[in-house]
């Protein structure tokens, strides 16, 4: 076993034809839930994943091609082996990905209900957090897009040799919508540094300067929101469970800010 998350593990394998692969399967039955997302089915999780991968490939977005999709007791998805140097990514060189990505024509997706999201898991932990205030109204802010969006760009989902970034990984959580998305979830993984993000030079790669708006602030909330659920239910750790809280309360501040400037 090469990989272990909360709904997968991936294993390093050998093809009949001699090349390398990586094997990726659920880590229990098919439909699982978790504080996050509480309705999980994951052979629907593994073929998006085999057909986007797929899509992105054939654009030339640097990923581990998904080879099969074996359907049985335990589905199993083959995609070809990545090699990496241990060294990482170059920030910049993955703006440059992250800006290609963005402009690809989109597969056949739909980002679903960003605000509801946002609200359910914002009283997911109001549950674990008494004082925590009521969820902010993030609907009328919100903006449409068309860009396929990966969602979990950080150093465990990069592959690279020499800088260069050679695939990334895990597109589980990848939807189409509004690029900034992106950026905003970049935004907030940004300021852990085990995910090795350096936000500035990513943005110098993707050839934009950082948002400033309430859209912007409603994107960043929904990676908040999305980590303090992490730290406080899912891989708990107290520290950063209070740090994720009081992130997504200043986040709050800041959407509250921009949308009484726009009065």
């Amino acid at each position: 076993m090469v990989g272990e998350g909360l709904e997968f593990r991936v294993f390093a394998a050998v093809d009949p034809d001699g090349s390398r692969v990586v094997l990726r399967t659920p880590v229990g039955g098919r439909f699982q839930a978790n504080p996050n997302d509480p309705h999980v089915d994951t052979r629907e999780v593994l073929a998006w994943e085999y057909a986007v991968t797929r899509h992105v490939a054939a654009y030339g977005v640097p990923v581990a091609r998904a080879r099969e999709l074996v359907r049985g007791e335990s589905d199993v998805l083959i995609s070809d082996y990545v090699p990496d140097d241990g060294n990482g990514v170059d920030p910049v060189a993955l703006g440059v990905v992250l800006k290609r990505l963005h402009g690809l024509p989109p597969p056949a997706r739909t980002g679903g209900d960003l605000a509801g999201r946002i609200v359910r898991r914002w009283r997911e932990v109001a549950a674990r957090v008494p004082d925590l205030p009521p969820a902010p109204e993030v609907a009328s802010v919100l903006r449409a897009g068309r860009s396929l969006v990966h969602l979990d760009v950080r150093a465990a989902n990069l592959r690279g040799v020499g800088g260069a970034p050679l695939a990334l990984l895990d597109w589980s959580n990848a939807l189409v919508g509004d690029p900034r998305l992106e950026l905003g979830r970049l935004a907030e993984f940004a300021r852990l540094p085990d995910n090795g993000i350096d936000l500035p030079a990513v943005l110098a790669g993707y050839g934009e300067s950082e948002p400033d708006d309430a859209a912007y602030w409603a994107y960043r909330l929904d990676a908040a929101v999305m980590l303090a659920l992490v730290f406080l239910a899912e891989a708990p750790d107290a520290a950063r469970a209070a740090a994720a809280v009081d992130r997504m309360r200043a986040i709050r501040e800041r959407l509250d800010y921009h949308r009484n400037d726009k009065r």
